[in-house]
């Protein structure tokens, strides 16, 4: 088997058997291509070529480029799965990266916002203007439902069951989740719907979408991010913050609060690639009362 068609191969068993996103399997492929690359250049035509010295040689090799351990991790990983999916296509007999340890990684903590500055970034929004209460809604949520920016901009009314205080999102790998949404984020979210957005313009397809621009298109990525640094440089915070940083913060006030770890990953939609544990599935009244118990804008 030669580098190109057991590529190919792989990346088939990572679409059809592992199931995983169109990211997800660019970055794996990615990861063997610096493998093969460095592979050449020792004249090793084939991937079952490759021993355990090899792949130490190239994790070497990688971080004489000045990669981080991070990264170094990273790409083992995608190797590591490359040769245990070649080990069990019976084309090797051991995998050659299975007894290679990662590189230490030190754990650095993200950036969070305390309740106070939560507050103090939404409380400088400007509610004069149909932007203002849009841009108070979707932070609102934001931090209510702890959404990574896709799925904010994302975010469609088909979606949205106010009624029942739940929000339906589709996160990476397009696994769908229900999510619990507190009274502060309804309030200002049903607001947002019936004034600004139902007057404003809306692009022949676009009218699902919940947070539209001034062209009645779908909001960036960029643009949230841009609208959260005026806010924070308006307030005077010296944190560098993103949207994200309001998805920290929202898991960090539960667990702080006392909720469950299970519950808050579950409403995040986050699996760990640490652990082996399988969440288990929470029901919805049991992530409602979380969501009603432990957070501060519930």
């Amino acid at each position: 088997m030669d580098w190109e068609s057991a590529i190919k191969d792989f990346k088939q068993y990572l679409r059809l058997e592992r199931s995983l996103a169109k990211n997800s399997i660019e970055a794996y492929l990615h990861d063997v291509e610096k493998l093969r690359q460095h592979a050449l250049y020792s004249h090793k035509k084939d991937p079952n070529a490759i021993l355990t010295q090899d792949i130490r040689d190239f994790l070497e090799w990688i971080y004489s480029l000045g990669m981080s351990a991070h990264s170094q991790a990273r790409v083992l990983s995608g190797i590591k799965t490359f040769y245990h999916y070649l080990t069990l296509e019976g084309a090797m007999e051991h995998n050659p990266a299975a007894l290679i340890e990662a590189p230490r990684l030190g754990r650095k903590l993200p950036d969070t916002l305390s309740i106070v500055e939560i507050d103090a970034l939404i409380g400088a929004i400007d509610l004069s203007t149909p932007e203002g209460l849009r841009n108070k809604a979707m932070l609102e949520v934001l931090y209510s439902c702890g959404l990574r920016v896709s799925e904010l901009v994302n975010l469609k009314i088909s979606n949205l069951f106010l009624e029942i205080e739940f929000i339906r999102v589709t996160g990476k790998g397009n696994k769908e989740r229900l999510i619990p949404i507190g009274h502060s984020a309804i309030k200002h979210l049903q607001i947002y719907l019936q004034h600004t957005r139902k007057e404003g313009p809306q692009k022949p397809g676009m009218e699902d979408y919940v947070f539209l621009n001034r062209r009645g298109s779908p909001l960036s990525r960029v643009m949230v991010f841009l609208i959260i640094k005026e806010l924070a440089i308006k307030v005077g915070l010296k944190k560098t913050i993103s949207p994200h940083t309001f998805r920290h913060s929202f898991a960090t006030h539960l667990i702080e609060g006392g909720a469950d770890l299970r519950a808050v990953q579950d409403m995040l939609g986050h699996e760990s690639i640490s652990t082996t544990e399988i969440y288990t599935h929470l029901d919805r009244d049991y992530l409602r009362s979380v969501m009603i118990e432990f957070h501060p804008r519930a």
